[in-house]
């Protein structure tokens, strides 16, 4: 695959500004009308959930495929790398919305904390909701449809975002439910584990910008000292590593899937000097930016 100058991005109605930030596909429509396009590593500008229904296969998020298996949902944060194999097969639904459309009057981060599906750096991307609870997706899925078909009604927009929650908050005590039948602790979301998920959602917003540890903790109304409290009880780290491995991940996605150069990628990454860049990725990775993109192709 010829790489191309930086990861493909795609926005939702980016030419329609009057046009909901929502949008619902069936799964092997869309793959098939953009077969080319879906199986090749790409980022959106939105979140996207896609529930396989039916079929088998893997699914590619970063650097790890997944597999793909019956009634298996993933949660595609903004900015991560994924794509779909090659197979258009997939009996399902990909929903895709902006965090503006999903709460617009209130932080859209703290909602989707609230089902800590996206983003969490607990839980993979990915999970099984089993069959008890697909006819409740399934009817929500055919409320957002009708509703769609009468969009110019009063108030559709609040409509479709009251059943896109509902369809989150379903999927996640699916989860739970599952993992409890599996013998797995469900994840809960005390309030250590909501700041964590708010600060590694900062750091994605604003790892390039070169913002301080200190900078983070403002923006959550704590210290330094209780924010490097966080990072070690719950991720044996500190907040600086996990800036510096968002950083990392950043470089490993363009090394991969994009035909910048090593100075043109240190650059964008906010470093004024290339060779400062290739040691802080070889200090963090063993390997220099080259050796890594060599290795992986």
């Amino acid at each position: 695959m010829k790489r191309k100058e930086a990861i493909s991005e795609y926005h939702l109605n980016k030419h329609r500004p009057d046009k909901p930030q929502f949008a619902i596909h069936d799964l092997k429509a869309y793959l098939t009308l953009n077969q080319g396009k879906a199986n090749k590593p790409h980022i959106h500008s939105f979140f996207q959930i896609i529930w396989f229904k039916k079929g088998s296969g893997k699914h590619f998020v970063d650097f790890k495929a997944y597999d793909v298996f019956e009634n298996a949902i993933f949660f595609i944060a903004r900015n991560q790398v994924h794509y779909f194999d090659e197979n258009t097969e997939y009996d399902g639904v990909l929903i895709h919305f902006s965090e503006l459309f999903l709460t617009p009057n209130e932080s859209s981060i703290d909602y989707l904390m609230k089902c800590s599906l996206f983003n969490n750096p607990y839980q993979m991307p990915s999970c099984c909701i089993g069959s008890n609870i697909e006819a409740t997706l399934s009817i929500y899925i055919n409320q957002i449809y009708t509703e769609l078909e009468t969009e110019e009604d009063f108030a559709s927009d609040e409509l479709l975002r009251t059943y896109l929650k509902a369809f989150l908050i379903q999927v996640q005590r699916g989860r739970n439910d599952f993992e409890r039948a599996n013998g797995k602790t469900p994840f809960m979301l005390d309030e250590k584990r909501e700041q964590l998920i708010r600060f590694v959602n900062f750091v994605d917003e604003h790892f390039i910008k070169g913002v301080t540890v200190a900078e983070y903790a403002q923006l959550l109304h704590i210290s330094s000292r209780t924010l490097s409290d966080l990072t070690a009880q719950t991720l044996n780290k500190t907040p600086l590593t996990v800036i510096q491995e968002r950083t990392v991940l950043e470089a490993q996605r363009l090394l991969l899937h994009s035909d910048l150069n090593v100075n043109q990628i240190g650059y964008r990454l906010g470093f004024d000097d290339p060779s400062y860049f290739v040691k802080y990725f070889k200090k963090h990775t063993k390997i220099s930016p080259s050796e890594f993109r060599k290795s992986i192709s």
